[in-house]
C-alpha cells in the first residue's frame, strides 16, 4: 500500500500491544479472586470492527484464541443492533466459547459514529452456577449440570445497566466476588476503549485502517515464511486420553494429521475418537486454541499476534469428536485436553523439525477446594495453582523450564503468593519446593516439578481432582528419559491415607487433613551420557539431581562430600554403558 509508512506500521503494532498489556494490568489490579489477581487466569485483546484480532496479551494461552471467534459470533448474533455503550457477556460453549467458567466481556468501540473496533477480555470465574461450587463437576454428563450458560447478552445497553439481566445472571452464581470480578473485566475494556480513542484521534480512522491491513499482510508473510521451512507433506501423531470420569478403563485417542502445503498448514483431527458420554470432552474453540498455541512454540516468537498470524493456519475438528463435542455434552474439562493435543502435534512434527519440538510436558493433575472459611464464615474457592505446575519438556539445545505448569498455560499462570494464599483460604502452606530427579534425563534435561504440602483449614471441605497426569509421564525425545508422574495423597486426621483418582469429587474432607501433591517433571532430550559431567555435578550440589541418578542415568560419578567429578570413573562408566 503506497500510503503505508513502515515506521508508523511499527508504531501501530506496538500501540496495539501496549493497549492489551494495559488492559491486563488493569484487570490484575482490580479483580479480587486469586484465580485472577494472583494466578492471572485471563486474557485481554482488541479486535477490529469485523472481529479480526489486532493484538492480545496471553496470560493464559489456551484462552487467547477464544475471543476472536466469539466476537465474530456476536457480530452475527446482534447484526445492526450494536451501539456505543453496549457491554456484552458471553461464556456459552455451544456458541464458540471454550469453557463455562471462562466468562468474557465484549465492548464495541465507536469513533465518529462508526464501529471501528472491539475490546474484550475473558477470565476464569470462581463460580458459574451448576451443580458443584467452583464449576468443575466430574459427574456431569450434560452442560446444565455444569454451569449457567450465557449466550451473547447485553448487560449494558447504550451505556445503561440492564439491572434485570444483571440480577438474572448473578442470582444463579454463588459468590458475590464474581460480580466484582466481572465489573473489573468491564473496566479493563473501558481502558482499551479510551486508548483506542486516543490512537484514532492522533492518526485518524483512514490511517488506522490502512496500517491495520498492512500489518495483517506483513504478519501473514512472516507466518507463511515459518511454515515454508517445514517440508511439504502429511505428518501424523496421536496421544491418549485416560478416563472420562464415568467409564472405568476406557481410553480415547487424539489423532492429528498435520498437512503442510505451500506456505499453509492444516491440523486435521478427523480420525480422533468420538466424544465421551461423560465429563471429559472439549469444544472446537478450546481445541483449536490448543493447536495454535502448540504450533506457536515452534515458530519465530517475534511474529505479532494478530489476524495475519492465524490466516495461513487451517484447523479441522469434526463435531462429535472428543475435541469438539456436540450439544448438549459436558465440556468443562476441554481446556485440559490441551496437553494430550499438544503431545499428538509434537509426535507428528518431531521427525521433520526436531530442533523445534520439545519433549513432553508434564500433564495436569489439579485440585479445586471449596468450603466455608471458619475465620469469617464466608465461602472460598481455590485452584491450587502452585501445586499443579510441573516441568516442561527439553528442547534440542535447551533444558526444560522448571515449575512452569501445563502446556496450555505455558508459563502464563503464576504461582499464588504464599501469604495471600493463606489469607484468601483457611489452608496452611507447609511445603513448596522442587522435586529432585523429577525431570527426564537427557543431554538437555526436562524441567523439574514441585512438591506442595498443605493442611486443609476448613471442615466439610469439597475437593475436586481433575487431569490425567498420574497415568503417563512426559515423554522424552531422541534418547531422552521420561519425567516423573503426578500424585495427590490425603492424610486424614485419624492417620488414614487416601489417594484420590482423577475426576474424583470428595466431600466432607475434615479440617486438619494433610494434602500432598507431587507435580511431575518434563521429558528429556538427547542421550543423557552426553550431558557435561561438570553440569551434572553442579546439579547434584544444588539438589536438582541425586548422586544415584548422576551415576545411573548420566554415567557421572560424583563425590558425595565434595561434589567433585571422578573423571576416570566417569569415563569408564560412560564407555561401559555406551558399549
Amino acid at each position: 500500500m503506497s500510503d503505508v509508512d513502515p515506521i508508523l506500521l511499527s508504531v501501530f503494532a506496538r500501540a496495539f500491544k501496549s493497549i492489551t498489556d494495559e488492559m491486563s494490568i488493569s484487570l490484575q489490579q482490580t479483580t479480587r479472586s486469586p484465580i485472577l489477581c494472583e494466578a492471572k487466569d485471563f486474557v485481554t485483546g482488541i479486535y477490529d470492527a469485523q472481529g479480526n484480532m489486532l493484538e492480545q496479551t496471553e496470560n493464559l494461552p489456551i484462552l487467547s484464541f477464544s475471543l476472536g471467534p466469539v466476537c465474530k459470533y456476536i457480530l452475527e448474533y446482534f447484526g445492526e443492533d450494536i451501539h456505543p455503550g453496549d457491554v456484552i457477556f458471553h461464556n456459552d460453549v455451544f456458541s464458540m466459547g471454550n469453557q463455562n467458567n471462562d466468562v468474557a466481556v465484549f465492548k464495541p468501540i465507536f469513533f465518529d459514529d462508526a464501529l471501528v473496533a472491539w475490546a474484550a477480555c475473558k477470565g476464569h470465574q470462581a463460580d458459574i452456577g451448576g451443580a458443584v461450587p467452583g464449576g468443575y463437576n466430574p459427574n456431569a454428563t450434560e452442560v446444565w449440570q455444569e454451569a449457567l450458560r450465557i449466550p451473547p447478552v447485553k448487560v449494558y445497553e447504550k451505556g445503561k445497566l440492564r439491572k434485570d439481566v444483571w440480577d438474572l445472571i448473578f442470582a444463579n452464581i454463588r459468590l458475590e466476588i464474581v460480580q466484582q470480578d466481572m465489573r473489573a473485566e468491564i473496566g479493563s475494556c473501558v481502558v482499551a476503549e479510551r486508548c483506542m480513542h486516543r490512537l484514532l484521534e492522533k492518526y485518524g480512522l483512514s490511517c488506522f485502517e490502512s496500517h491495520k491491513g498492512a500489518l495483517f499482510a506483513s504478519t501473514r508473510k512472516m507466518m507463511e515464511a515459518e511454515i515454508a521451512t517445514i517440508p511439504n507433506g502429511a505428518y501424523c501423531g496421536e496421544s491418549t486420553v485416560y478416563y472420562d470420569g464415568r467409564n472405568v478403563g476406557k481410553t480415547y485417542q487424539i489423532r492429528v494429521k498435520v498437512v503442510v502445503r505451500d506456505r499453509r498448514i492444516t491440523f486435521d483431527y478427523s480420525e480422533t475418537d468420538a466424544q465421551s458420554n461423560a465429563f471429559v470432552n472439549g469444544t472446537y474453540t478450546s481445541s483449536a486454541s490448543a493447536a495454535i498455541l502448540t504450533f506457536l512454540q515452534m515458530v519465530n516468537p517475534d511474529i505479532p499476534h494478530n489476524q495475519g498470524m492465524v490466516e495461513p493456519i487451517d484447523i479441522i475438528i469434526p463435531e462429535g469428536t472428543i475435541l469438539n463435542a456436540a450439544y448438549p455434552a459436558a465440556t468443562t474439562y476441554g481446556n485440559h485436553l490441551c496437553p494430550c493435543n499438544a503431545d499428538a502435534i509434537a509426535r507428528a512434527l518431531a521427525p521433520v523439525v526436531p530442533d523445534r519440538v520439545t519433549a513432553g510436558w508434564n500433564h495436569l493433575l489439579c485440585s479445586l477446594t471449596t468450603g466455608l472459611d471458619p475465620r469469617n464464615n464466608e465461602r472460598y474457592v481455590d485452584i491450587c495453582f502452585m501445586g499443579l505446575k510441573g516441568g516442561s519438556g527439553a528442547l534440542n539445545g535447551v533444558d526444560g523450564y522448571d515449575h512452569i505448569g501445563m502446556i496450555d498455560a505455558a508459563g502464563g499462570v503464576l504461582d499464588q503468593d504464599y501469604e495471600m494464599f493463606e489469607q484468601q483460604t483457611p489452608h496452611l502452606l507447609v511445603r513448596h519446593e522442587y522435586i529432585c530427579d523429577s525431570g527426564g534425563g537427557g543431554r538437555w534435561r526436562g524441567g523439574l516439578g514441585v512438591e506442595t504440602v498443605i493442611d486443609i483449614g476448613s471442615d466439610n471441605t469439597q475437593l475436586v481432582i481433575f487431569g490425567d497426569g498420574d497415568v503417563e509421564p512426559a515423554f522424552g525425545l531422541d534418547g531422552g528419559g521420561v519425567g516423573s508422574l503426578n500424585s495427590i495423597t490425603l492424610r486424614y486426621p485419624d492417620g488414614r491415607d487416601h489417594v484420590p483418582k482423577s475426576l474424583d469429587l470428595l466431600t466432607g474432607v475434615p479440617k486438619g487433613t494433610r494434602y500432598r501433591q507431587m507435580a511431575g517433571g518434563g521429558g528429556g532430550f538427547g542421550d543423557p551420557k552426553k550431558r557435561p559431567a561438570d553440569l551434572v555435578a553442579r546439579e547434584v550440589r544444588n539438589g536438582v539431581t541425586s548422586v544415584e541418578r548422576a551415576r545411573d542415568v548420566y554415567g557421572v560419578i560424583v563425590n558425595e562430600q565434595t561434589f567433585d567429578v571422578d573423571d576416570e570413573a566417569t569415563l569408564r562408566r560412560r564407555e561401559r554403558v555406551s558399549s
